[in-house]
């Protein structure tokens, strides 16, 4: 923070100077804007229009399409005040963030909008001075209509979540007659992937891929037809097919892929589900080397179309980054979201130990409620009691695994929690907290994120 132009704290990064100069500066209040033209100056509150404001002067705050970029990192900001960190890191590293990244289920469970959070993603972008493109994803989206008013606000990319049209109780008993086409199509071929990947399909085998995956092609296609096909929207395709109670085997991931390009769709990157577990918050679970052998085949498929991997719940899944990285030759669009809340909550551990047991506590009390929303292992038998604990043992919590799912899927309650009077519980008082940290919360991110840039192999500028 410097002294400019009269204000005591400005952020050094954000000042535009010309006929018109515009930076960010702060006061007790908060953050605002700051227009000075022809002598004349303006205070300006943080909203929507004057973001739209920034957005029109300043093309940097605008999101751009990124997963074209060899590298492509989504950080998932919940709170809205993650992304000054996130700017300080990717600032220092060859690849490019996807800063607004939010689905319909956590903007329900944080009271946010679409809105909300590309206005949070561009003021920070501005305050920080980071001139690299940055994408905006509407992240695991079911619904045409909630696609529509993503793309309208400007968002450079959508994943589209095709769980809903996965048929997860299809066995090879139960699946149905070929169609035949794909008799004709599939049966008694072998398809050359390339790299030495070869690929053939047995009757049982392809009746049981094409009844689980066949409704959620034609919902696909239907969806990119409606906004994608002849450029209706400058944005970028996501399918998502990890949503699943079953992995996607490679076999798999090749029909639906070829399916899915013969239909004319033209896909930026997929997200199939991986062996082993990818959950919530913490490091993967599973046969490595099944992952190591798998992964290979994934991208090797992923190659042979055009599209590049995505890689979701990517939050801390350390043991099998470098994998990634060889297999997909370090190119790859990987997706994290609730870390960047964990390492808020390890601040608020830190700074306001009295607030993070009482938000301990009601967390503990329902995580069966967090639990309709996330699948974990979490084991609250294995969480060592807080009323046993020193204040400085709070932030350890955050480096078990138990402790980090149970804080990791209760955000959403924790951020709505109303007291008597309707007011929040606790919302205000971790934004306080955070906002009086801004520097460390910054730091823990830049440390926790760049951890995971490193495993992935992605070079330092």
């Amino acid at each position: 923070m410097i002294e400019y132009r009269g204000f005591p704290e400005v952020y050094e990064d954000s000042i535009n100077e010309g006929d018109l100069t515009v930076f960010m500066a702060r006061d007790d209040s908060g953050d605002f804007l700051v227009f000075i033209e022809k002598g004349e100056t303006r205070k300006v509150p943080l909203n929507h229009e004057s973001a739209e404001i920034l957005r029109k002067l300043f093309p940097f705050t605008r999101p751009s399409r990124v997963l074209g970029k060899e590298r492509s990192f989504g950080t998932g900001d919940r709170l809205g005040i993650a992304t000054p960190g996130h700017a300080k890191l990717f600032k220092k590293y060859d690849a490019y963030p996807v800063f607004a990244q939010q689905s319909m289920r956590e903007l329900n469970l944080t009271n946010r909008s679409y809105s909300d959070v590309l206005d949070a993603a561009s003021f920070a972008v501005f305050r920080e001075g980071f001139k690299k493109e940055w994408g905006a994803d509407g992240d695991h989206l079911k619904k045409a209509e909630d696609i529509r008013d993503a793309l309208s606000l400007g968002y450079t990319m959508i994943t589209l979540d095709c769980s809903e049209h996965i048929k997860n109780d299809i066995t090879e008993s139960n699946a149905p007659p070929l169609p035949q086409h794909y008799v004709d199509k599939y049966l008694g071929k072998k398809f050359d992937a390339g790299e030495g990947l070869v690929l053939s399909f047995n009757e049982d085998e392809l009746r049981k891929t094409a009844a689980i995956y066949g409704e959620a092609i034609s919902f696909a296609a239907g969806i990119f037809k409606e906004f994608f096909d002849d450029g209706k929207y400058d944005a970028d395709f996501e399918i998502s097919i990890d949503e699943t109670l079953t992995p996607t085997t490679p076999l798999q991931h090749f029909f639906t892929a070829k399916e899915l390009i013969d239909a004319g769709v033209a896909l930026n990157t997929l997200a199939p589900r991986f062996c082993g577990d990818f959950q919530k918050g913490i490091d993967y679970i599973g046969d490595i080397k099944q992952f190591e052998s798998e992964i290979k085949a994934h991208a090797i498929i992923a190659r042979h179309f055009g599209y590049k991997l995505s890689i979701h719940s990517g939050s801390d899944k350390f043991a099998v980054f470098p994998l990634i990285a060889q297999a997909t030759g370090g190119s790859f669009h990987v997706k994290t979201a609730g870390t960047n809340w964990l390492e808020a909550m390890r601040v608020i551990a830190a700074k306001d130990p009295a607030l993070y047991r009482e938000v301990h506590k009601y967390a503990l009390a329902s995580f069966e409620e967090a639990c309709k929303y996330y699948t974990v292992s979490c084991d609250l038998s294995k969480i060592r009691d807080i009323d046993t604990l020193k204040d400085e043992e709070l932030p350890g919590l955050f480096d078990l695994d138990d402790s980090r799912q149970l804080t990791h899927i209760t955000y959403g309650l924790i951020l709505s929690k109303r007291n008597e009077t309707a007011s929040s519980s606790y919302r205000d008082r971790l934004y306080r907290v955070l906002r009086e940290n801004s520097e460390e919360y910054a730091l823990a991110l830049e440390k926790h994120i760049g951890r995971h840039l490193d495993l992935l192999g992605v070079k330092k500028l």
